[in-house]
């Protein structure tokens, strides 16, 4: 489950959105975890075949929460340290037919992750274009749980955060394994950090393909993550009338004809 992607269409340009914050009380385990440790932060995502899960606290983590963690799913980060207790998990998605999330949708709300889970609660934010999807979303949603409305606010379209149009996985699409492997290294060995601390050879020297192989895998990467990214850039910047690099001024034409 990626979330859903609402283009802002001409009709809307102008009008008021609505953000509405409210928690649930309902059969779910990690809920129900931060129920009996009151301490505990789970901050959940959805990527398109398995959820993330972030748990922090701080001080130390008692046996009992640490075991209850190990069977969350598998481990991609733990760290107990001066800083409390912060783990990441990866896990196979649940089925997610008549959730919270799809009724979000029936409701043509979208849904701004992560949902926080704290203290016996679920926490969730929506973005609509009508309040009365916004109260229809809520009445539905208090007739078989447990919920509290947070805050109920009208908001321009300026001020929609653009990554929740940003559906992380998308900024990946049809990039390969080994693309994104070739990518990863790059990025953790400094090749793009000025000055670079590596070179396209000492990269490929770490790996068992040539240079030439390592590069193509580089390039790709690049080329299609930046196309993936295009389309968010072209919203972040949609609004704006600032021109910083003076594309259209005769100045900047001059330069591309020396």
């Amino acid at each position: 489950m990626t979330g859903t992607v609402i283009e802002l269409r001409p009709e809307f340009a102008g009008m008021s959105l609505y953000e509405a914050s409210f928690r649930v009380k309902h059969e779910c385990p990690y809920r129900e975890i931060s129920e009996r440790y009151p301490d505990l932060t789970i901050r959940e995502w959805y990527l398109s075949d398995c959820q993330v899960i972030e748990l922090t606290a701080p001080g130390s983590p008692t046996a009992d929460l640490l075991d209850e963690i190990d069977h969350l799913g598998t481990i991609l980060h733990k760290s107990v340290d001066e800083s409390g207790l912060h783990v990441v998990t990866q896990s196979c998605l649940c089925s997610l037919e008549d959730s919270i999330i799809e009724r979000f949708e029936t409701y043509n709300s979208l849904y701004q992750p992560p949902t926080v889970h704290r203290q016996g609660w679920e926490h969730y934010t929506v973005i609509a274009f009508d309040e009365s999807d916004v109260r229809a979303l809520l009445n539905d949603l208090d007739a078989d749980r447990d919920i509290e409305v947070l805050s109920k606010t009208a908001i321009t379209e300026q001020q929609v955060p653009h990554s929740m149009l940003a559906p992380i996985d998308q900024l990946f699409e049809n990039v390969t394994d080994r693309q994104l492997a070739a990518l990863r290294l790059a990025i953790e060995r400094g090749y793009y950090e000025q000055p670079r601390k590596t070179s396209l050879r000492e990269l490929a020297d770490l790996t068992s393909v040539a240079r030439s192989t390592y590069e193509e895998h580089l390039r790709k990467a690049e080329n299609k993550l930046l196309t993936n990214a295009g389309q968010f850039l072209r919203l972040i910047t949609a609004t704006s009338t600032a021109d910083p690099l003076d594309v259209g001024s005769s100045h900047g034409a001059d330069l591309a004809a020396d």
